[in-house]
């Protein structure tokens, strides 16, 4: 093999799952077309998930200076917005994100709901944009070791029982596995033979960043009108805009300043003028998801997997979650201790989060529809989401504090297993997040119990056992935490999931005992 593993595509999911890959020892390739890091204004925040993804990788530091600098260029708009007349800028209540255009306002938030108790700081991080994103998790994938070939694109494949042979610009590499995070036209997913239902495209959709002439004209925030939705903010140019009359004619056709100006003008009814482009591209809601993420040795990632409109803001952290669940399984795979089934249960835990990001789009584009009907639905909602309920439960389902690996639990588990694990303050000084920087599996062994120590041992490097208790936590007296954040196991004093519970846990998740490990 020249590779243990090649992945098509330098996004933020192909970057990812590189780092993840490295952080286990394997050799990993990416190819991706694009020369460079694609500068096209996409996702512009990251999700709970995502953010705890990426504190337990040690890079929350990072996140929260680009967070600072995205946070300064809001308070820029609003300035100009509102600051004309010499007066300090009204600034919005505090933001929890928005149910198809509907913002949500932080202060009806319920602040002690328990889902919301335990990202630890990183429920705090979240304005995080894609691209600086990207460029963050590409010094990281260098720094460890992951080759990235820019410029050279993925042109076909051939897989068999013990791997895959990848052709990319006249290159002929051969790899024990291919992964397709080579976005929503997956050449992987298509030369793969995965198939891709779902529901065909009923709107065109725009996002610019642009120069304008008028632009005071324009509603701040998101607009509804008889001719579709707008968007203008959160920084200064950034512009949105929604017809609901079918697909663009040609998608990959290069997005003017004209075609932006009569959008724009047709759903605001204003006469602003778009004088230049930084950047822009077109969506639609074209809703697919493959019916499953592996076949055999080629799997799928990201929007290579699953496609959606971008209400919501979900597609990014979707793929994120994506990665970190298959890294360390693909890895385990690769490395040879992966207990029987543990690559398919990627498919199992991510497809059912896929399923519903998709079910979340359609309804938000059911709700943003210039008629009658969805006009008078979208009242309801808002009036809902004026509520403390309303607010706290489109904010749980928006930042994904909720999510939950439903295959991972079984009858008796404690009900945090399957759960992101909760950032527990150990009385070291330490929180559980700086035990997962490098990748591994973790046991906190929260009641001094050698029972819980002894269970852990044979696996070697798979599993690190920290012992230490958490006094916020007393009840607690064990946690088993994957590489991914999730719970496997935990146990109560006087729970019956105990020393049996845990040993159940390892062997499924960590594979049989070694003496190396």
């Amino acid at each position: 093999m020249d590779y243990d593993v090649v992945v098509a595509g330098a996004g933020p999911v192909g970057l990812t799952l590189a780092c993840e890959l490295r952080l286990a020892g394997v050799s990993v390739l990416v190819v991706e077309r694009r020369t460079a890091i694609d500068t096209t204004i996409k996702a512009g925040a990251i999700n709970t998930p995502s953010a705890e993804a990426f504190y337990r990788r040690g890079l929350l530091p990072a996140l929260a200076a680009i967070q600072q600098e995205n946070l300064a260029r809001i308070s820029g708009f609003m300035a100009k917005r509102h600051g004309a007349d010499g007066a300090p800028p009204k600034m919005p209540p505090k933001f929890a994100g928005h149910f198809a255009g509907i913002a949500l306002s932080g202060d009806l938030l319920d602040v002690e709901d328990p889902d919301f108790a335990e990202a630890g700081p990183a429920g705090d991080v979240g304005f995080v944009p894609q691209e600086p994103l990207e460029r963050l998790l590409g010094e990281r994938a260098a720094e460890l070791g992951a080759e990235v070939r820019r410029g050279v694109e993925l042109t076909g494949f051939d897989a068999d029982d013990d791997g895959v042979t990848v052709r990319a610009e006249g290159s002929t590499i051969r790899a024990g596995w291919l992964v397709g995070c080579d976005g929503g036209r997956s050449t992987v997913r298509k030369l793969g033979g995965f198939t891709f239902p779902g529901t065909e495209p009923s709107l065109t959709g725009h996002q610019a960043m642009v120069e304008m002439e008028g632009a005071e004209a324009l509603g701040a925030g998101w607009n509804w009108t008889d001719t579709g939705t707008y968007a203008h903010g959160p920084f200064p140019g950034r512009i949105l805009t929604v017809e609901f009359d079918g697909p663009p004619a040609d998608r990959d056709a290069p997005v003017t300043a004209e075609e932006l100006q009569a959008s724009l003008r047709h759903v605001s009814g204003t006469d602003v003028t778009v004088t230049a482009v930084h950047t822009a591209t077109r969506f639609t809601d074209n809703a697919r998801q493959a019916a499953g993420y592996r076949r055999g040795r080629v799997l799928l990632a990201g929007d290579a997997a699953h496609v959606h409109s971008p209400f919501g803001g979900q597609g990014l952290n979707l793929g994120i979650g994506d990665a970190m669940n298959l890294g360390w399984k693909l890895a385990a795979t690769v490395r040879g201790w992966a207990p029987e089934g543990l690559l398919d249960t990627y498919t199992a835990e991510r497809h059912p989060l896929g399923a519903w990001v998709l079910e979340w789009t359609r309804a938000q584009v059911a709700l943003m529809r210039p008629e009658s009907h969805a006009r008078a639905l979208r009242e309801v909602v808002a009036e809902f989401s004026r509520t403390v309920a309303g607010t706290t439960f489109f904010a749980k389902k928006i930042s994904g504090v909720w999510q939950r690996y439903e295959a991972m639990a079984g009858p008796g588990d404690h009900p945090l297993v399957g759960r992101s694990a909760p950032d527990l303050a150990l009385a070291d000084g330490s929180r559980l997040a700086d035990h997962l920087h490098e990748g591994r599996a973790l046991l906190l062994d929260l009641a001094d119990a050698p029972g819980v120590r002894a269970a852990a041992e044979g696996f070697g490097d798979r599993v690190r056992v920290v012992t230490a208790p958490a006094p916020a936590r007393p009840e607690l007296t064990g946690l088993l935490v994957r590489p991914d954040g999730f719970t496997a196991w935990a146990a109560e004093a006087g729970s019956p999931a105990g020393a049996a519970g845990l040993d159940s846990a390892l062997l499924r998740w960590f594979g049989e005992r070694t003496t190396t490990g």
